[in-house]
């Protein structure tokens, strides 16, 4: 009997990612989408609409489907937004999260479960991070965070699966909203080699060292995490090395064919934003023998072919 997957989140960034890892192997697919929105082309996926805040509307999808797997990727991710939305980011991603795992625990069901989790809930610290480091977050997006695990682990009745948390690092790679600062880069030298815009790149705090995975890679570890994981356990997800996004930057500015100038723009600074984060993946590479494959220089290269792609459609 094939096992049914639950994805929710699965129109976002890496939902999709995640089930084009799925595909192809014997999976029953299905994946939920914000309501009212068109979910994108996966060829043997099972789309529904299901709003996470609606109690009822989750029990009913869970109850319909009754995964064996579920991955949550579903809910708020921007860490700058949340500055401002502080209330819908702890409400989806909190309150969000309760719902589905009541509507498990309702169903009676037993899946295998991951919550992606993210590097935001540790302590601002300058050596590669471990799964064992204290754990300060520093803003509504990484309380969030925190929280949910909590939920996860604490927050339902006895008889819940113990849930799988990832704790990612940044990643990035095609298909990534451009509020985040990488795939904003790769569409604004997109649109100044299309000519729709003056050659000027505006930027935030390029000073900040981030530890970046490709989402293809990270998805990859999602599912290790699910299929070969102990249940309840907490991986980093990261590459262990970090560069500054200054860096992140040029190098994609190398790959630009036309000069472009860059221009800082006060708008995009973070409050309180970490000036180093990099993780330790030894834990996950020891125990489930994951590590990342994808080269830097390859995940810059396909995120600027997506967006040239994309900026030559709309012209």
């Amino acid at each position: 009997m094939r096992d049914t997957v639950l994805v929710t989140g699965g129109a976002g960034f890496a939902g999709q990612a995640l089930l084009e890892a799925l595909a192809g192997h014997g999976f029953r697919l299905t994946a939920w989408h914000r309501p009212g929105g068109s979910p994108p082309s996966a060829p043997g996926v099972q789309w529904r609409g299901v709003d996470l805040l609606d109690a009822a509307a989750v029990r009913a999808a869970v109850a319909d489907t009754r995964p064996s797997m579920v991955y949550h990727c579903a809910g708020a991710a921007h860490v700058g937004h949340s500055w401002q939305h502080a209330d819908a980011t702890l409400r989806v991603n909190v309150l969000g999260t309760h719902h589905l795992l009541d509507a498990i625990r309702l169903a009676r069901l037993q899946p295998k479960l991951l919550i992606p989790s993210s590097a935001m809930v540790y302590a601002i610290a300058d050596a590669p991070i471990s799964e064992q480091a204290p754990l300060r977050p520093r803003s509504p997006y990484a309380l969030s965070k925190l929280a949910q695990e909590m939920v996860s682990r604490h927050g339902l009745e006895p008889g819940m699966p113990p849930a799988s948390i990832a704790r990612s690092f940044n990643h990035l790679g095609p298909r990534q909203d451009a509020t985040f600062a990488g795939s904003s880069f790769a569409r604004q030298i997109a649109s100044i080699e299309a000519g729709l815009t003056a050659p000027v790149l505006k930027v935030g705090n390029l000073e900040a060292e981030r530890d970046f995975t490709d989402v293809r890679d990270t998805v990859l570890a999602y599912r290790a995490m699910v299929e070969q994981g102990q249940p309840g356990s907490t991986y980093n997800v990261c590459s262990g090395r970090a560069i500054a996004v200054g860096e992140l930057l040029d190098r994609m500015l190398a790959r630009s064919t036309v000069a472009i100038r860059i221009e800082r723009d006060p708008a995009r600074q973070r409050p309180h934003d970490q000036p180093r984060l990099v993780g330790d993946h030894a834990r996950i590479r020891r125990e489930l023998g994951w590590e990342p494959r994808i080269p830097l220089d390859q995940t810059l290269e396909d995120l600027l072919t997506y967006w040239r792609t994309r900026v030559r459609v709309s012209v």
